[in-house]
């Protein structure tokens, strides 16, 4: 066995005519550029593409395989020349009982099982062809219906202010919207790492994942993990997901929560950070403020520590984060040395210093083991790092 890189959280912004699918998302996220530049660029091994229920993804998956150039593999999953793709799909679940919404990531085996999902939610859901559409369902028959057909049923960045299990301040317990047997894993997001999560007590039985969410091709693996698997297939994932036969979660790699967009509570209108007895904003004077995740979970809080199997949360800066390195001396790194998973796991400090200014190679090196200053982010605005 050994270590995979995986990402399993990145949309597609548009289909192989030029149909919009996220509509956020990035023309340049199509299925195939993302399988390019999640292998060729990041080093993933493993990635979860959310939005195949479109048909026309749908479509494009089958024209892959038609051609020889994509195969689905014995044990699930898409392989496409040392890349697994793990097909999946976001979800908005909002009803009577759940006050979303919610978003939830549900992940399958093949194209047989997303097909017979996508003409599921068909029946349910307003526009097929489109990403994290709302579905006129019960969270709780969602989750059946994944678990029919073989799938993954995890919720999505359960702590951001919007779209997510805990984020609004409406649930307090994830019961409140889904039967806790029928959940594989918890997506933390990017405001929160495990020891946050850890402090509530109903997720200690579940992996965590940090993935990137990504809505552009640079954002993919902005968050990852490192797999420990027998092979990068849908069936290794399902048991590293539930730590069975020696496959785990290795490590998670993620961002600091302080870089996070919603770490602190700060004003809706300006994004100055905002305190608990303040009525209105110190600096501009409205009302109105977006509640961090760190006080979000102050809030839930109950237990004190993380459970003793947690694989470490590895504090991450993804490279176009680092002040300095702009576009140019990316591709020069990723020239010289292959991958950004190269460059942030194995390239040395002096390696990377005949290649960029030492200034820059040493702020790389800094921000492995977590020595460079951060301003903490909020309201939706990415946090900061100083030199």
């Amino acid at each position: 066995m050994r270590n995979y890189y995986a990402d399993l959280h990145i949309h597609i912004g548009r289909t192989y005519t030029g149909k919009p699918v996220k509509i956020t998302g990035s023309k340049s996220l199509t299925f195939s550029n993302i399988i390019d530049h999640a292998r060729d660029e990041k080093g993933l091994n493993m990635i979860g593409i959310i939005d195949c229920h479109s048909p026309e993804v749908i479509q494009e998956m089958e024209m892959l395989i038609a051609a020889g150039e994509m195969a689905e593999t014995r044990e699930g999953g898409l392989d496409y020349g040392d890349l697994t793709i793990i097909p999946g799909s976001e979800i908005e679940i909002y009803d009577e009982n759940c006050k979303g919404p919610i978003h939830v990531l549900c992940y399958f085996p093949g194209i047989m099982e997303m097909k017979s999902f996508s003409h599921w939610l068909s029946q349910h859901l307003k526009n097929i062809t489109l990403s994290s559409q709302r579905i006129y369902a019960d969270g709780k028959v969602l989750q059946q219906k994944v678990k029919e057909l073989g799938g993954l049923f995890v919720p999505a960045h359960v702590f951001t202010p919007f779209k997510s299990l805990f984020g609004k301040g409406v649930h307090k317990s994830l019961t409140d919207v889904f039967d806790p047997n029928l959940i594989d894993g918890i997506e933390l997001g990017l405001s929160s790492n495990t020891q946050m999560a850890d402090q509530i007590g109903e997720l200690h039985r579940y992996s965590f994942l940090t993935n990137s969410d990504a809505h552009s091709l640079s954002k993919i693996a902005r968050e990852y993990q490192t797999l420990y698997l027998q092979n990068p297939s849908f069936l290794e994932l399902k048991k590293a997901l539930h730590r069975e036969d020696g496959r785990k979660i290795a490590a998670n790699y993620g961002l600091d929560p302080l870089l996070g967009k919603y770490h602190e509570t700060v004003c809706a209108s300006c994004s100055t950070r905002w305190q608990n007895a303040q009525d209105t904003c110190s600096n501009c004077g409205h009302h109105g403020f977006v509640k961090g995740v760190a006080e979000r979970i102050r809030e839930l809080k109950t237990a004190e520590a993380s459970i003793a199997d947690r694989p470490p949360y590895i504090h991450q800066i993804p490279l176009e984060f680092v002040p300095g390195l702009g576009p140019k001396m990316l591709e020069k790194l990723l020239n010289h040395f292959g991958t950004e998973m190269n460059v942030l796991h194995h390239v040395s400090e002096e390696q990377l210093g005949q290649v960029i200014p030492e200034k820059i190679a040493n702020l790389i090196a800094k921000a492995r083991i977590g020595k460079l200053s951060l301003a903490a982010g909020g309201g939706g605005k990415y946090g900061k790092i100083s030199e």
